[in-house]
């Protein structure tokens, strides 16, 4: 069995992974792996998390409505897609409760609108019933939810019968 290689003291450890956490938010998990890639053992990794965690380097919370707030803003992505995304970082479903109450309800559903339009409109020569498929495929992929997608769809379809 291979010896795992130490590449740094826990000292060192310590002050690399506060610049890592000070840089931007990360989820408890991507720094214990980053700190068993610098070679520390386990009970020196819980140790650092601790501290961390105790000088407010790390926060899960602030970790999840963070990520939540930002692929819903940026990259406009549904809270369905934002929760898988976050149970892959394993961040604890209190969290991802916390971060979805962050995302206004209004802006949501005018995103989802907005979004819904401009896919429904580039889709020039196609029948209503391939329209309607399409674009739901297409806001299913982004994360939202199938009811507030029929609604949506529903609008556009009256809006622009042709």
């Amino acid at each position: 069995m291979k010896m795992r290689q130490r590449i740094v003291n826990k000292d060192q450890a310590l002050q690399k992974i506060r610049h890592f956490c000070a840089y931007q938010e990360r989820c408890h998990a991507e720094v214990r792996e980053k700190l068993y890639g610098y070679g520390l053992y386990k009970t020196e990794v819980e140790t650092i998390l601790t501290q961390l965690i105790e000088e407010n380097y790390l926060n899960e919370e602030r970790f999840a409505e963070q990520f939540a707030g930002g692929k819903f803003r940026i990259k406009q992505w549904g809270r369905i897609r934002i929760q898988y995304a976050l149970k892959q970082k394993k961040v604890s479903d209190y969290s991802i409760r916390k971060a979805m109450k962050t995302i206004d309800e209004d802006d949501y559903i005018r995103t989802l609108e907005k979004i819904a339009k401009l896919k429904w409109n580039s889709l020039k020569g196609e029948q209503a019933i391939s329209k309607q498929a399409k674009t739901t495929q297409y806001l299913m992929q982004k994360g939202f939810e199938l009811p507030l997608i029929q609604q949506v769809i529903k609008t556009c379809s009256s809006k622009n019968t042709d």
